[in-house]
């Protein structure tokens, strides 16, 4: 197929690769934009797939938590100007405190009763369309909760208090010291928004993460030229600490780096005064998976021009 200087564009944002480099990719991958930035990483030309690129939604992202629970909301707005605009930080604050009285799920949360209205979240939402003026959503929502312990939250680029950009739960199962949990999970969040890891645990990282991982590593080791069992212990090798970049408990703590996160939990728990275990996370960044539709201005004024 035609390779067009859109998608090379495109994946050299991704990738941050030459041009060439990615105009190659392209035709070797017949226009597959995924398996462009796999041949590129087995090539040794991208060191990582930057999925996120840029993030076109603007709103805010919301949490609310009541110690053994807590939530995270996504509501989406056009503008950024309309994310500091303090009627849209209520309805999201509000969503939010809403979420965590439900499930969890947007269902749920669109189908709850929103306080003083006299009708659902979702049609006070479709409400602040029309008079805040832009088209607004509730994207997504997430609620995690322990039997015992604390599930921690954290907002970073916090706009006010709960609201920010990017909001991260974590929850901790443990019968000790509420407070000192409670600060060690802010931590651990802290280092989730940093991070961004895949999954909690090497042996939760999708499959196909894993094969995809497994496949570009063996590309790289034959291409030594060193014996196929002597690959296999690279390509393991390599997958272990593929684990370590990408599997929560495996990293580097980031307030501690000499610890893994595991490592720290364990540290942490003798001050609790009870054993204590991480057993879920949620990450939510505001647009993530969303791909803002590119414009190229010069082809605007000129089409405005009638050329």
């Amino acid at each position: 197929m035609a390779i067009s200087a859109s998608m090379v564009k495109e994946l050299r944002e991704k990738t941050g690769a030459g041009m060439m480099d990615c105009k190659t990719a392209l035709a070797e991958a017949n226009g597959d934009m995924e398996a462009a930035v796999d041949w590129l990483r087995a090539k040794g030309i991208a060191k990582a797939d930057k999925k996120s690129g840029r993030t076109a939604a603007e709103g805010l992202v919301g949490v609310a938590a009541d110690g053994a629970s807590a939530v995270v909301v996504e509501v989406n707005s056009e503008t950024d100007f309309v994310a500091r605009n303090e009627a849209f930080q209520s309805l999201v604050k509000t969503v939010a405190e809403v979420a965590l009285t439900t499930d969890g799920t947007v269902e749920a949360v669109s189908a709850a009763a929103y306080p003083g209205a006299g009708k659902p979240v979702g049609d006070a939402v479709k409400d602040a369309v029309a008079t805040i003026g832009e088209n607004i959503q509730l994207r997504r929502t997430a609620k995690l909760s322990v039997g015992e312990g604390v599930v921690a939250t954290y907002i970073h680029n916090q706009v006010v208090d709960g609201l920010g950009k990017l909001g991260v739960l974590v929850a901790i199962e443990s019968a000790g010291d509420k407070d000192k949990i409670a600060a060690f999970g802010r931590q651990v969040a802290m280092h989730v928004a940093a991070t961004n890891p895949v999954a909690l645990s090497p042996d939760q990282v999708p499959a196909e993460t894993v094969e995809r991982e497994r496949a570009i590593f063996s590309e790289q080791a034959r291409a030594s030229g060193k014996p196929e069992n002597i690959i296999d212990k690279m390509v393991e090798g390599r997958l272990r600490k593929f684990y370590e970049e990408v599997a929560l408990l495996k990293q580097a703590f980031v307030i501690n780096p000499d610890l893994t996160v595991e490592k720290a939990l364990e540290e942490a728990a003798k001050d609790f005064g009870a054993p204590a275990k991480i057993v879920s996370f949620v990450r939510f960044a505001l647009g993530e998976g969303i791909e803002r539709e590119a414009s190229d201005f010069a082809a605007e004024v000129a089409q405005a021009a009638g050329r």
